[in-house]
């Protein structure tokens, strides 16, 4: 339990992290939190209150497809990271940090966050929980659900930002899938 309460508070303080590289620089990223930053840029919204909102009905299918502490861990961790964005928005302030290198970083601390997660059974709801109920019901591939929403997501980014924003969000995107992809691996690491 200790372990797990760790890997929650770190890996939603990283994500929350990344998501001051984005907002500082105006970038986005995929899934819920690109929708979420999408949301909370045209509306001038806080990005923690609508990143909740938008993973409420997501617990539903959480709840069926991977049960009840799953739900429970990935509601804690939503909760926390919405409140520590907000925290630290007031907490942090950047001086000149060029995009790229925004996009960068806050690709590498959402990828060391998501792995902590991962690894502890939580997640950050939205999408991902989506598309592996859409893969138990239809068999319909759940990462090919995720690049469909990615990509309406910055297909909606191109038509509401400059290009150059676009394509250093899509780098800080490829980052994070990278560090997900290169260190989230059954055959590498012994879950419990």
């Amino acid at each position: 339990m200790f372990e797990d309460a760790q890997a929650i508070l770190v890996g939603t303080l990283l994500i929350a992290l990344s998501v001051q590289f984005l907002t500082h620089a105006q970038l986005i990223t995929g899934q819920i939190a690109g929708l979420t930053l999408i949301v909370s840029y045209s509306m001038d919204w806080g990005f923690g209150p609508v990143f909740f909102v938008l993973n409420l009905p997501f617990y539903v299918l959480a709840y069926r497809r991977m049960g009840p502490k799953f739900t429970l861990k990935t509601f804690v961790a939503v909760a926390m990271m919405s409140v520590f964005v907000e925290l630290l928005s007031r907490m942090i302030i950047f001086g000149d940090l060029h995009p790229l290198l925004a996009a960068i970083l806050s690709g590498v601390c959402a990828g060391s966050g998501f792995l902590a997660l991962f690894r502890h059974g939580a997640s950050l709801g939205g999408i991902g929980v989506l598309a592996l109920y859409v893969q138990d019901k239809s068999g319909f591939s759940a990462g090919k659900t995720q690049m469909i929403v990615d990509a309406f997501v910055f297909a909606l980014a191109f038509i509401l930002f400059p290009t150059i924003t676009v394509i250093y969000s899509l780098i800080g995107a490829l980052v994070l899938n990278i560090m997900i992809t290169t260190n989230h691996r059954k055959d590498r690491y012994i879950a419990s």
